[in-house]
């Protein structure tokens, strides 16, 4: 893939991280059941062959895959630390948990894609990212440990970690990517939030649930949801974005407890992913205010002292055209930083022993400010 064509699917991709990640659920679907788990958060349990992601119109015929033919969790004793996910709540079996919304959200997140995020251009500046990539595919897949800290970001900006696959050519790009998000323009809160967003085909995609699309498979685990954390107390995620062997589906899959499949994009959305991704990464990604002013990405700190006083990515492996898994450092790869006087990376390496952190892992993020550039 040529230098052209790789910067071309950089650059679309970042952007739309910004997009509206609208999440709401079909009301005219009668839930089963439904959990309010905070004050303007509550999920519906909804008949799985029924769920709005099928309603795309490239899945009419689509049969739904209930788990991948390959599982990914014989990796799962390996840990990053003891504070992973917390089941809020499971939907009886036949079910899957699909984020309900209210008018106002939507109508707030439907302003924030229209009006302010729109893909990157001369007169839209303000995106930032630090992080590692390879474009030596095909991929099958790419995994990391990373964490989210809770960050004072303003309504107008954004902060996200996130791991990424994605395929172009010419000016068209198909990608994945998935993680945790700061967006409080979208979400109404400062909370961090996991999600997930795709773009397949004609350019089209999609947040979370949010229009049809993903395929929501596990009944305990939804794709998007909040994490109430303290401050300076990361939550820590395991997840893999990997592509079935037999089906050719893009599978998420949650690798720490509970170690789960949460759903896959199916292969009907994309056209440039049948054969795996061209490129894999990983990274955090932030978006100015329209004031110029850059938020904090990370911790909000530059990776310097300890390698737990900064956050983190570790144990990135990707899987290569035979499915084979491999750290990402055995891969030609390449450091993404564009403002070092706002945001730093740092590489580092430990031992294979080591309980924690195994071979490559990078420290990144910082304060963010006034004079982050464009």
């Amino acid at each position: 893939m040529s230098t052209e064509t790789i910067m071309a699917l950089i650059m679309n991709l970042i952007p739309l991280l910004f997009s509206a990640a609208l999440v709401r659920s079909d009301q005219s679907m009668l839930p089963l059941r439904s959990f309010k788990i905070s004050e303007n958060v509550t999920y519906d349990c909804i008949d799985i062959y029924k769920q709005p992601g099928l309603d795309h119109p490239l899945l009419k015929n689509h049969t739904i895959q209930m788990k991948p033919s390959v599982s990914r969790f014989e990796f799962k004793n390996q840990t990053g630390n003891n504070k992973t996910y917390k089941k809020e709540f499971e939907c009886p079996h036949g079910t899957v948990p699909i984020l309900r919304n209210s008018k106002e959200y939507i109508t707030n997140a439907q302003f924030f894609a229209e009006k302010y995020f729109h893909p990157l251009s001369g007169d839209r500046p303000g995106t930032h990212i630090v992080g590692v990539r390879s474009s030596n595919g095909p991929f099958r897949g790419i995994e990391a440990w990373f964490n989210g800290y809770t960050l004072n970001i303003s309504k107008e900006q954004a902060s996200y970690s996130q791991i990424y696959i994605g395929s172009g050519l010419n000016n068209e790009v198909n990608f994945i990517q998935a993680g945790y998000m700061i967006n409080p323009s979208v979400f109404g809160d400062g909370r961090v939030w996991s999600y997930g967003f795709w773009q397949g085909k004609d350019g089209k995609g999609c947040y979370n649930t949010a229009c049809p699309g993903f395929v929501q498979v596990s009944h305990e685990v939804p794709l998007v949801e909040p994490y109430d954390l303290k401050p300076g107390v990361p939550v820590w995620l395991r997840c893999s974005i990997h592509q079935d062997k037999q089906t050719g589906n893009w599978w998420i899959t949650l690798l720490s407890k509970p170690n789960v499949d949460i759903g896959y994009w199916p292969k009907e959305l994309f056209n440039l992913l049948n054969n795996g991704a061209n490129l894999v990464g990983v990274g955090g990604v932030v978006q100015a205010s329209r004031s110029g002013s850059s938020p904090p990405m990370g911790t909000g700190k530059f990776p310097i002292g300890g390698r737990r006083e900064s956050a983190m990515f570790t144990n990135i492996e990707a899987l290569n055209s035979n499915y084979e898994q491999r750290k990402i450092d055995s891969f030609p790869i390449e450091k993404l930083i564009d403002s070092p006087s706002c945001y730093g990376l740092r590489i580092g390496k430990v031992k294979p022993f080591h309980r924690t952190l195994l071979g490559f892992f990078f420290n990144y993020g910082g304060p963010g400010g006034n004079s982050c550039g464009v």
